[in-house]
């Protein structure tokens, strides 16, 4: 399944956020995508799931124009992880996560059984079967977070697009996240994620697309893009690139600030 986003502009009404935009995303891909507050990060991953329309250029999912896909058609290919979510209902953990199935289900028919062990599978996955039972209005920002990921991946998409999906999460729960999206690319799944963690595109093994201010982009690997010279121009701040050996000897970057 491969995404291509060519010649886009992307805004609101009649102010433009990001010019002429041109990446390609292919299978089992995860692409990272860093920037400070403000570049348009979230303008973009609105404006790939159709909730914002292109100023100009064009989207194509499989070669087809993804302004020709329906809703549905399009809801059983992505899915989609929002930074924030204010919950309307007090529904039980585990209906919030089964109503990822919603897309694959007909009209008036109802979840299986199945398709509450598929949920409840998933939960444990991601290390959080003790809130099945929890109703989603009482449990915590982080705890959320998890529970929109595992709804995401009950929906069985081929591409996954993930808003900062760490930023509510304590540090265990964020290196789990990481550990479930390195196994969703291995398993065929493309991942297009924003983050405000350097270190996350090294750990994911990530492709890279740095946005600066006025739309300038940097794209390619993590080693390429996620340099100490990249750094300090996109956020202004110093940075030092490490390497570290791992107990089984393979190598790893982080990145780690200077506090001056």
């Amino acid at each position: 399944m491969s995404l291509d986003i060519i010649n886009a502009y992307c805004g609101y009404k009649n102010k433009c956020i990001l010019k002429n935009i041109n990446l390609k995303i292919n299978d089992d891909e995860i692409l990272c995508i860093l920037g400070p507050n403000g570049v348009g990060k979230t303008t973009l991953l609105k404006s790939i799931l159709g909730f914002l329309k292109l100023q100009s250029g064009e989207i194509f999912l499989n070669e087809k124009k993804i302004n020709n896909c329906s809703n549905i058609e399009l809801a059983k290919v992505i899915a989609y992880v929002p930074q924030l979510h204010t919950p309307p209902f007090p529904y039980e953990v585990l209906d919030v996560v089964v109503m990822g199935k919603t897309v694959h289900l007909g009209y008036f028919k109802s979840p299986s059984k199945s398709d509450y062990k598929i949920a409840e599978d998933m939960l444990e996955k991601l290390g959080i079967t003790y809130l099945k039972d929890s109703i989603y209005t009482e449990i915590s920002g982080g705890e959320r977070q998890l529970v929109l990921i595992a709804r995401a991946l009950v929906q069985d998409p081929k591409i996954l697009i993930m808003d900062e999906p760490t930023s509510n999460l304590d540090y265990g729960n964020q290196i789990r996240v990481l550990r479930q999206i390195n196994r969703l690319s291995k398993m065929g799944i493309s991942i297009i994620m924003t983050s405000h963690f350097p270190e996350h595109a090294f750990l994911c093994s990530a492709k890279i697309a740095l946005i600066e201010k006025n739309s300038v982009i940097h794209l390619g690997s993590a080693e390429k893009i996620v340099t100490e010279e990249n750094m300090k121009s996109a956020y202004g701040i110093t940075v030092k690139i490490g390497d570290f050996k791992k107990d089984n000897g393979e190598m790893v970057k982080t990145c780690i600030p200077i506090m001056n």
